[in-house]
């Protein structure tokens, strides 16, 4: 595939628009380092983590301290997505003019609340927090299935027993422990406490990790098995095909609006912190092991997600005859010329802090950057221009847009271009497709990349 990649690249059809993406053996003290994702991160990191991932994904913000039954209501309501009730309860100590109604409102209606009384103004206590977080996370049939028996064990590692606590109360307590909806660590902090704010963002997190709208990832660069999950994630993938979309991009195609563009699965995004985030995209498996193999080597530990992508760009007639395989089709055109699609991928990946991924870069340029025919000491299948991007700013990154197509479905497509034909791109996208979401936004790639939009060779 890469031989196809530079032969396009000689062959001087450089457009603006295109968007071809684009086991190193540890130390003994390394290796006794080295953690993998099936250990606990320690109270601190965690809470760390759910903060910022509230505060970038939802703009939901705790003050350090006690946290209300009103805040709890609203942010719960916000994970949730939840839009305005149907109904409107008349609660006994909440007018509709109160900024908590809404969101009272429409977990009343979905059965989250129970009680007309909301005591919007009162501390959170901890118990009251789990009964809403187990509905909310839609653990309440399970919770209700547990006999008396049953939750005996699981209370008493939060320091009750189920005298005095009605069966339902007991029942979601239990299952709030055994589902992991409550982690240990705030175990000590549930008997006659009220909620602190971390206990309120662990819950939230919980609640969409149980809904599966958390984060998505295979592992971490550090896993001891994250080579099979890579493998497993890179042979289960095929090209993708959505008519729908292709309709309408590979038309682009023809028109020369753009000459490439990538089709995705939206199933499998990351869901990452973007502030924290690389995207980092190629065709091969064997380079993929080897950059998680050099990251670990660099002491690089990140979270890994894979998300499929096909490729689709112009093979041009004069290229020869194409050899078609599993992971490489094409489709002859009317002026002769072929639409090619390519399997390939990106690799998601959420760094532990700003400054390693800023290390990112070096270790890409030193390790994984061709710069000459004959150039060693890179691992395999290196290319000319690496494509790798943030969605956030970065010093030494270089500003491009993406325009990206939603349909009906789970598949996007998306065509990076300079910042100035977006508009003309996107204009195109609107013509030649109706009923979809057509939209451009800034990312910051990799300069290499920037420079093979523009024209230039590296």
């Amino acid at each position: 595939m890469m031989n196809l990649r530079n032969k396009w690249l000689l062959s001087g059809s450089l457009a603006l628009s295109l968007l071809f993406t684009a086991a190193l053996p540890l130390s003994a003290a390394e290796a006794a380092a080295v953690t993998t994702s099936a250990v606990v991160q320690s109270s601190s990191t965690l809470i760390t983590e759910y903060e910022q991932f509230l505060q970038e994904k939802y703009g939901i913000t705790f003050q350090q301290g006690t946290v209300t039954r009103g805040q709890f209501l609203q942010e719960v309501a916000k994970v949730l997505h939840l839009g305005p009730a149907e109904s409107k309860p008349v609660f006994s100590d909440l007018g509709a003019d109160s900024p908590y109604y809404s969101s009272a409102a429409a977990l009343y209606e979905q059965g989250i609340i129970t009680s007309l009384k909301i005591e919007a103004d009162k501390p959170l206590q901890a118990t009251s927090a789990l009964y809403i977080a187990v509905k909310a996370a839609g653990l309440a049939e399970l919770a209700h299935s547990y006999p008396l028996s049953k939750t005996t064990d699981a209370l008493k590692q939060i320091g009750y027993s189920h005298a005095g606590l009605s069966l339902s109360a007991s029942q979601e307590l239990a299952a709030a422990v055994h589902s992991g909806l409550l982690p240990s660590s705030f175990y000590k902090e549930v008997k006659g406490k009220a909620a602190s704010s971390d206990l309120a963002e662990a819950l939230l997190v919980q609640i969409l990790s149980i809904k599966g709208e958390y984060k998505h990832y295979i592992g971490y660069t550090s896993d001891a098995d994250i080579y099979g999950k890579l493998a497993d994630a890179y042979n289960t993938s095929d090209i993708i095909q959505s008519p729908e979309l292709q309709t309408v991009v590979d038309t682009a195609l023809k028109q020369n609006l753009v000459t490439g563009y990538n089709l995705k699965d939206n199933r499998f995004d990351a869901n990452f912190v973007d502030s924290l985030t690389l995207t980092y995209g190629h065709d091969n498996l064997k380079h993929a092991v080897q950059l998680i193999g050099l990251l670990r080597s660099e002491g690089i530990r990140a979270k890994v997600q894979f998300e499929p992508k096909t490729s689709a760009f112009i093979y041009l007639k004069e290229w020869g005859e194409p050899v078609q395989t599993e992971n490489y089709k094409v489709v002859q055109i009317e002026n002769g010329n072929y639409i090619a699609y390519a399997k390939e991928y990106d690799l998601k990946f959420e760094f532990a802090n700003a400054a390693d991924k800023a290390r990112f870069q070096p270790v890409i340029l030193q390790y994984a950057k061709k710069n000459s025919e004959d150039q060693t000491g890179l691992i395999a299948s290196s290319w000319w221009q690496p494509l790798y991007y943030s969605s956030t700013k970065l010093d030494d990154y270089i500003q491009i847009t993406n325009n990206k197509i939603t349909g009906a479905g789970h598949y996007y497509a998306q065509s990076f271009s300079l910042n100035e034909p977006s508009a003309a791109i996107v204009e195109g996208f609107k013509k030649l497709g109706t009923g979809l979401d057509i939209q451009s936004y800034s990312i910051w790639v990799d300069k290499p990349f920037f420079n093979y939009l523009n024209g230039e060779s590296l």
